[in-house]
């Protein structure tokens, strides 16, 4: 207690023992740390308003008992006391303002660190590649963004604002008692300290406990939302009951914990309880002894510090609430960093924009990539795409083409070798000036919750009229369909694409990648979930981008494979083959088989 009162009396100290308190109590989290350098100016200015605030608080006391004395043992007429009260109305209306302004500083320091934090953990999703980003449940995610970053407003808009209430209040309260009667300062010296000691020892395990209980909150939140989704294919294979009896699992673990920190919580709230109890009883009958006893202690002293003790007790059990909420916090930031220290193979961009502002080259030389150990591997590739060809990729299921269209898209890293654009490493190419460049449409595309308008608009970062977006809408084969839908393409469409058939989403993924109008397109089987007719409007569209785009697809069709300008034909993550489709069919027997194979009705 000393060391924090001789701190707080020096400017610059006070923020160097706050952070090297935090710095023990947080376990060398380094997020709240760098919040707590960046709040410096904010937290200072927080316990400049403590010390008014302490001052009203004094002052509060001094008029109460000033008043008192006046009418009851000095008989003064009221009218007497009626400048003291309104001064006493005007105490506290400062008093609440002062209170105010501290919260109002910690919200506003919660909110900031939330969009920091959330922005931290977007871009760190969105800057994994493709092999990265598909792992984990949706669920967990959600979890993460929402229920644990909402965990750390405790830190900021509670327990940093009492921790500067409370050392501003308890400092200047304890001078004032100690100079009216040092024998009440001296008890509080001696048992205050035993408050913040409680906290330490009765929370030094909130901070797992709040990591585990929101560990268990995104393991039940990601069992849930598989569950919703699934929920069909649950049905059809007859798993209800053991997915009814997992969900009741992860429930009762999230339920348990959640026990388990509401435990720690009673029992420091008791804790806190007690400890002040004591000490105000033991000021109190201190007091008492010195005013009836040895009646040394004048009436307005006594009871002034009786006035007075509560006040800082109040702060003290105010800041060892805080500090549970503070530790939750702190575990629930501990649970974000260890998601932002994931190691990832990130796909490395560099800040140099492309010269040229026609369609790019893309060059492949020697470039592999690998999944996890014992898992599909591309083997070393080396490949040339000029601008505006047209290159089918082909080969068996598993064969490694999808694999190969993201390490084109610069979704996945190359491990080894090098991948160029226009001449230029990858890696040295502004990753905002590439992806503004290329569309890709996957296998499933995703189909927000929205109108329909919104989820085509999604392709272009320009207002577009009706006229056009019908335009692309009729190219993709969707616009006959929009346009009897009860609010046409203001028609709200249901999250994930509910309530569409699966050849509907795929339509509203084209005509978005249409509107864009890219250099290069990047399409992996883009006729899932087409019929012949639709997916003759695609090769159409498909025909008119040839001039000024590069197209670059996963092919099943033969007519999509014999039209191309190149085919790179994959077998187990190796290029066993690249031309066109007569070079290849004349000199590639595997070539000849699958064509064959499709001529007589079979897929590729």
């Amino acid at each position: 207690m000393l060391e924090v009162i001789s701190y707080i009396l020096m400017y610059n100290g006070l923020y160097k023992h706050i952070v090297i308190c935090s710095d023990r109590l947080e376990g060398g989290g380094y997020l709240l740390k760098e919040f707590g350098k960046q709040f410096r100016t904010r937290m200072i200015w927080m316990v400049v308003i403590s010390l008014f605030m302490a001052a009203a608080i004094v002052g509060q006391s001094y008029l109460v008992v000033s008043i008192i004395q006046q009418l009851f043992l000095e008989n003064a007429a009221f009218s007497t006391v009626i400048p003291a009260v309104f001064l006493l109305i005007s105490v506290l209306l400062l008093r609440t303002i002062f209170q105010y302004m501290i919260k109002g500083a910690g919200i506003k320091m919660a909110q900031t660190a939330k969009i920091s934090i959330r922005e931290r953990l977007l871009a760190h999703f969105t800057n994994q590649p493709m092999a990265d980003a598909e792992k984990g449940q949706s669920g967990q995610k959600t979890s993460l963004f929402m229920d644990t970053v909402d965990e750390i407003d405790g830190y900021f808009s509670k327990y940093l604002p009492q921790v500067m209430q409370s050392a501003g209040i308890v400092l200047v309260v304890w001078i004032v008692i100690f100079t009216q009667n040092w024998t009440s300062g001296l008890i509080i010296l001696v048992s205050a300290p035993f408050i913040p000691i409680f906290m330490m020892i009765i929370g030094v395990k909130t901070k797992d406990k709040s990591k585990e209980q929101l560990s268990q909150l995104a393991a039940f939140s990601g069992t849930f939302l598989d569950t919703l989704q699934g929920l069909p294919t649950v049905k059809l294979f007859g798993q209800s009951v053991e997915q009814r009896n997992k969900i009741n699992r992860d429930s009762t673990g999230f339920r348990d914990a959640t026990m388990g920190v509401l435990k720690v919580a009673f029992t420091n709230s008791l804790a806190l309880e007690f400890i002040a109890m004591l000490s105000i009883g033991l000021i109190a009958l201190e007091i008492a002894i010195r005013m009836i006893i040895f009646q040394n202690l004048s009436f307005f002293t006594g009871f002034f510090v009786l006035l007075l003790a509560p006040e800082m007790f109040s702060q003290l059990k105010q800041l060892g609430s805080a500090f549970h909420s503070g530790r939750a916090s702190m575990g629930a930031a501990s649970r974000v960093e260890d998601v932002l220290e994931e190691e990832t193979a990130p796909v490395h961009w560099g800040e140099t924009p492309l010269q040229k502002k026609e369609t790019p080259e893309l060059r492949l030389e020697q470039a592999s990539f690998h999944y996890e150990q014992g898992n599909f591997q591309l083997e070393p590739a080396t490949v040339r795409i000029l601008p505006n060809e047209q290159v089918a990729i082909i080969g068996k299921t598993g064969a490694g083409k999808s694999t190969l269209l993201h390490l084109l898209a610069g979704l996945l890293p190359v491990r080894e070798g090098s991948f160029f654009i226009d001449g230029v490493p990858q890696e040295k190419v502004q990753k905002t000036d590439w992806f503004e460049r290329i569309s890709y449409l996957s296998q499933h595309p995703y189909v927000f919750s929205g109108t329909v308008r919104e989820n085509i608009m999604l392709g272009s970062q320009d207002e577009q009229s009706d006229k056009t977006i019908q335009e692309v809408a009729a190219y993709a084969g969707i616009w006959e369909w929009i346009s009897v839908l009860p609010d046409g393409l203001d028609t709200v469409i249901g999250e994930g694409g509910r309530g569409l058939s699966g050849g509907e989403k795929q339509r509203i993924a084209i005509a978005r990648t249409l509107l864009k109008k890219p250099q290069i397109l990047f399409f992996d089987e883009p006729t899932t979930g087409l019929d012949i007719q639709t997916e003759h409007m695609l090769q159409k569209s498909l025909d008119a981008l040839k001039s000024h785009a590069t197209i670059i697809t996963v092919a099943h069709r033969l007519h999509t494979i014999r039209s191309a300008d190149k085919i790179l034909l994959l077998e187990r993550g190796q290029i066993a083959g690249q031309g066109t489709h007569e070079e290849l069919y004349q000199n590639n027997k595997m070539y000849q088989q699958m064509i064959t194979a499709q001529q007589g009705g079979r897929q590729v």
